[in-house]
């Protein structure tokens, strides 16, 4: 119920979450080479890691303007066993973040067959499309609108012990949405499958910006999950180590922190911030709302700087 007892953030914070948020989620400035399959871009490299998988003479043709797998690398099953083996040799170079033993579908859209299947930890390094899903949980009171968030464990291998959304988690091969966001609300939060079930789906926001271990490309699926006033998270894996309900006006506070322990991850950051927006908390008629607005859908502006090529168009390949 949108607008109940709500909350208005102030212009000040706005700023804030607007600054911080445009150099989290910046776009990439280097300049990348397409991987292609079937003529169509599955993911980005930039020329250090493009270097390194021209190594792998075996799978990969590496030119100057794109990477290309080599004759007979030309099925979902094979790209797939060549990946894993490429994979693993850049995983014991310490390339990846934790090997998750865990793999995305890699296609030209979401659901469609998949090109190849790649290991999780090894997305950022290909530059590849991921999907994931977010759930906000949210709280009606006398008080207004609350939000919970979540703490990382100070264990996890990408952003350790910041906030997050009360669920969140990559859509891995083989899983839809209403999969993901049945298993991640009951791991991080406790919550059942007949009330995850009941989570609106609500659009999606995206991300394509660098990341130390290459390019992240993600698409986000993004669900309201109204929870009772006594509700209570309880994370079943390890991965959260504690959660707070806060009303909206401290949510857009700790969205616009840019250090300290109480730092929230740019993914749900941008989460919290089209909730916001959504439910009336930033309101269309102050100057910086179309600048917030539009950085939930950046990749769509997201032009990848292509490589020059190193020979002349007419040569031959």
């Amino acid at each position: 119920m949108s607008g109940y007892n709500l909350c208005v953030i102030d212009s000040i914070l706005l700023a804030r979450i607007r600054a911080r948020l445009e150099v989290a989620l910046a776009a990439p400035l280097r300049t990348h080479r397409p991987l292609l399959v079937e003529h169509q871009v599955a993911g980005w490299v930039d020329d250090d890691r493009a270097t390194r998988l021209a190594e792998f003479t075996d799978v990969f043709s590496v030119r100057g303007d794109a990477v290309i797998f080599v004759s007979g690398i030309d099925t979902t099953d094979a790209r797939t066993t060549a990946l894993n083996r490429v994979a693993r040799s850049l995983a014991a170079e310490g390339r990846f973040s934790a090997w998750r033993n865990e793999r995305y579908a890699v296609a030209s859209e979401f659901g469609a067959q998949p090109w190849f299947l790649l290991e999780r930890a090894a997305a950022c390094f290909f530059g590849i499309q991921t999907y994931a899903v977010h759930i906000n949980g949210l709280v009606r009171s006398v008080d207004g609108m609350a939000m919970w968030f979540a703490r990382r464990s100070p264990n996890k291998a990408i952003d350790p012990d910041r906030l997050d959304n009360l669920v969140g988690g990559g859509i891995a091969a083989g899983h839809s949405v209403a999969d993901t966001v049945v298993k991640e609300a009951w791991e991080e939060a406790g919550i059942a499958a007949s009330v995850a079930a009941l989570a609106e789906p609500t659009g999606s926001v995206d991300i394509c910006r660098e990341q130390p271990d290459g390019v992240q490309r993600e698409t986000i699926f993004v669900r309201d999950l109204w929870l009772p006033v006594d509700f209570v998270p309880a994370c079943q894996d390890a991965e959260v180590v504690d959660n707070r309900l806060v009303p909206l006006t401290e949510a857009a506070r700790l969205v616009g922190n840019e250090a300290g322990r109480d730092l929230v991850t740019a993914e749900a950051s941008l989460v919290v911030l089209d909730c916001l927006l959504r439910h009336g908390a930033i309101v269309p008629d102050i100057p910086e709302y179309a600048a917030l607005a539009a950085l939930r859908h950046t990749a769509n502006r997201c032009a990848m700087r292509r490589r020059v090529p190193l020979i002349a168009p007419d040569s031959p390949a």
